[in-house]
């Protein structure tokens, strides 16, 4: 097996008297796609934002390859469970602007887009102002925006909530290109039928900690059950704590989890945002 690009050792997060996350251990490897799944509050978010280097871990490190995440974000491309789009400018004007940031030049970004924009359904909607796009339509261009700087390792938050079932057919169909194509992504969701179907592996979160990490078929193997429902109930069976995700101080920070792909003082993001 490939080096992994991205490896979690003794990872754990605090806010305050919280812990969101106890002593992670994770290896993501190129080619793959790792489903992140738990309840709500169970750790996924802390630790999405601490694999996008948006946030530094209480212990523990979060490694790029042979760098600190942090300082390799160029490498990664992230999509928000809320998209952040300036709605005043068109979804192309949108991808070009975060491509920019990034040193990109216009041609090859455009060059990009349009080749996952066919798969997408939403060439004809790039010249668009994204002022009245449907949730569906923000959600494939904060995955084209993501797209644009080649990045080796794309997170996603949820990126099928709220979708209808066509568009959300649409996202998993994209995903699974990418890794047909060698791409890498790290898949987070609360639905295990969605996550059988899209990953190849899978890493249960659950009160903080990692509870099991296989592929489907493993974890069915290592619980003796029939379904991954079945596993899942295995292996979560005890109460979930409250949910602490997003409250206090992180929800402080939530703020700035767009302003990673936008550069946006908090003023503007919100007097820009179209949700």
């Amino acid at each position: 097996m490939d080096s992994p690009l991205l490896t979690l050792s003794g990872v754990a997060k605090n806010f305050g008297d919280v812990q969101a996350l106890t002593h992670v251990d994770l290896k993501i490897h190129p080619g793959q796609v790792v489903g992140l799944v738990g309840g709500n509050g169970a750790g996924k978010t802390t630790l999405l934002r601490l694999m996008a280097g948006v946030m530094e871990p209480s212990h523990g490190s979060v490694m790029f390859q042979n760098s600190p995440v942090s300082q390799m974000r160029s490498k990664l491309g992230v999509v928000p469970e809320s998209t952040g789009l300036y709605s005043r400018l068109t979804a192309w004007e949108n991808i070009r602007y975060h491509s920019r940031m990034y040193g990109i030049d216009d041609n090859l970004a455009w060059s990009r887009v349009t080749n996952f924009a066919q798969s997408l359904d939403l060439v004809d909607a790039l010249s668009r102002h994204t002022k009245g796009f449907s949730r569906g339509m923000r959600q494939k261009t904060a995955l084209l925006r993501a797209l644009a700087h080649g990045p080796e390792i794309l997170l996603l938050d949820e990126p099928t909530a709220g979708l209808d079932v066509t568009s959300a057919r649409t996202v998993r169909s994209l995903v699974g290109q990418l890794r047909d194509e060698g791409g890498t992504v790290i898949y987070s969701t609360h639905h295990l039928a969605e996550a059988q179907q899209v990953c190849d592996r899978i890493v249960i979160v659950h009160n903080g900690e990692i509870r099991a990490d296989g592929s489907p078929d493993e974890l069915l193997h290592i619980t003796q059950t029939a379904n991954l429902e079945d596993a899942y109930v295995s292996l979560t069976s005890d109460k979930a704590r409250p949910r602490s995700e997003d409250g206090g101080k992180e929800g402080k920070l939530s703020k700035w989890w767009r302003i990673f792909l936008t550069g946006r003082t908090p003023k503007l993001e919100e007097a820009n945002e179209d949700e």
